[in-house]
């Protein structure tokens, strides 16, 4: 059942999959599915719209007003990352947080303002497990996604097509499904469509192009909702959003017999995300030998997968957006338009031989001694690149810092409770492990503190958590 729990999680620990293990696989994927009943999502807002300055009066303030307010706005994404970040750790429904994870990288997007950010991330986390066709529609009408994708500047008799051919190559159908001409229409229909200061979605009648748009084999005077209809009326927007799941959930390999028995499904339930992972976590196939730890683990799971087992706080939590960057995944900064490519892209020679000292660095407390890489700008973007120097600042300066970190070890320790002495090495292996028969319980003996049960468990369990079996899910 640890699969069940790396994959529609960041893993679990001894106590619950041992009662996961009594129970039938229905009652527990439901559980996995629905989460705690009459459960609220918690946000992690870090700001109020009336906290942040009057953006109408952006062109009259002074060089030092602008540098307050790109202070604000960095800091606040920091606060963003690291609030998300610990509701990932804690959270009583890590199945909502993993495919809101998922939908940040399909949907990827930057942006300096914080609150739209924040307006972003809680409209994906509010629908990643409801229905495609209303997250595609909230995620389309965010400030943050139309200014990212410049249809502020989309109006009639001047269509900008960047949103238009994002819309249909990244969210829904995928590249070449779709003709040019599609993409020149769908933009016609979206002009109009932008936000005002406030951060609200606005359409701009005047700025409309109300005339006959011809799209994917249908026409009419199309505005930018209908255009969202007809992508998901086409069946290869269910198999672009499937194949996508089926390749972060299950094998980076997609089979195409089980894609299309999935995707299927997942068109006539009328996009309901819930109903397809359910047809995923249910069916047999996911749990077959060949699906178990075969996935590299993404920086963040890596990072809360240590935080879910062993309980911490740190001194500076900001301390994780170093990590975050070493690792090459950093929350609201996706390397482009396409999100984080995952799988093989996240290991290479020098990032593996950092992945494999994380435990040691926090559980030991020890010096953060590898220097971050830098933020690329995205796009250009004059407002952007100044963020991103402020950023890679920031980074920059955590280089040989101590990493400092209240661990909690005593409910970890406390699981293993029953577990006889001799079999402790085995059983955490087993539990942090999806392939532990790698893994020689000598060599572990070998370097284990032995002078109590607690020391024991703790030294095994950093050396598991260091080993190479440890990135795989």
């Amino acid at each position: 059942m640890q699969h069940l729990a790396w994959r529609a999680g960041f893993g679990e620990t001894l106590p619950v999959i041992s009662d996961w293990e009594r129970r039938r696989r229905k009652e527990i994927v439901n559980k996995v599915l629905i989460g705690p009943k009459r459960a609220e999502l918690e946000s992690i807002d870090v700001i109020n719209a009336t906290d942040l300055p009057d953006y109408r009066r952006s062109k009259d303030m002074t060089a030092e007003q602008r540098k307050t307010v790109n202070e604000m706005n960095t800091q606040g994404i920091k606060d963003l990352s690291v609030a998300w970040m610990n509701m990932m750790q804690k959270s009583d429904h890590p199945l909502r947080e993993k495919m809101s994870l998922f939908w940040h990288g399909h949907f990827a997007c930057r942006t300096q303002n914080v609150l739209f950010n924040q307006q972003l991330i809680s409209e994906i986390r509010n629908n990643a497990l409801g229905n495609f066709g209303d997250l595609l529609t909230a995620v389309s009408k965010s400030p943050a996604m139309l200014q990212f994708l410049n249809n502020q500047q989309n109006r009639k008799q001047h269509p900008n097509e960047n949103f238009a051919r994002e819309v249909m190559e990244l969210f829904t159908m995928g590249r070449g499904h779709y003709a040019e001409t599609d993409i020149k229409e769908a933009a016609r229909a979206f002009t109009g469509w932008g936000f005002d200061e406030d951060g609200q979605f606005v359409f701009r009648e005047k700025q409309h192009d109300d005339g006959i748009k011809n799209i994917l084999g249908k026409s009419g005077n199309y505005n930018g909702d209908d255009v969202l209809k007809i992508l998901l009326e086409q069946k290869q927007t269910a198999t672009f959003i499937t194949t996508k799941l089926f390749k972060y959930f299950v094998d980076d390999t997609p089979d195409d017999t089980l894609i299309q028995s999935l995707s299927e499904k997942f068109y006539h339930s009328g996009y309901d995300i819930k109903t397809l992972m359910r047809e995923i976590f249910m069916a047999d196939w996911f749990y077959d030998s060949k699906y178990i730890g075969n996935r590299i683990k993404s920086p963040i799971e890596l990072l809360v997968g240590i935080r879910r087992t062993v309980p911490m706080a740190f001194e500076q939590e900001e301390t994780m957006l170093v990590f975050q960057r070493i690792l090459g995944q950093m929350l609201f900064y996706p390397p482009n338009v396409a999100g984080w490519p995952g799988g093989r892209s996240w290991i290479d020679s020098s990032s593996l031989m950092f992945r494999m000292r994380v435990p040691q660095v926090i559980l030991y407390s020890q010096v953060l001694n590898v220097r971050p890489k830098e933020l690329t700008p995205e796009m250009g973007d004059g407002g952007n690149y100044k963020m991103t120097l402020q950023i890679n600042d920031f980074l920059k300066r955590q280089f040989a810092k101590k990493v400092n970190a209240r661990i909690d070890w005593d409910p970890y320790v406390q699981g293993y409770a029953d577990v006889p002495r001799e079999n402790l090495a085995d059983t955490i292996a087993g539990v942090l492990l999806q392939q532990p028969g790698n893994i020689k319980k000598t060599l572990l003996e070998k370097y284990a503190d032995t002078s109590s049960r607690e020391g024991y468990i703790k030294t095994v369990t950093i050396d598991v958590m260091s080993t190479p079996e440890y990135q795989l899910c």
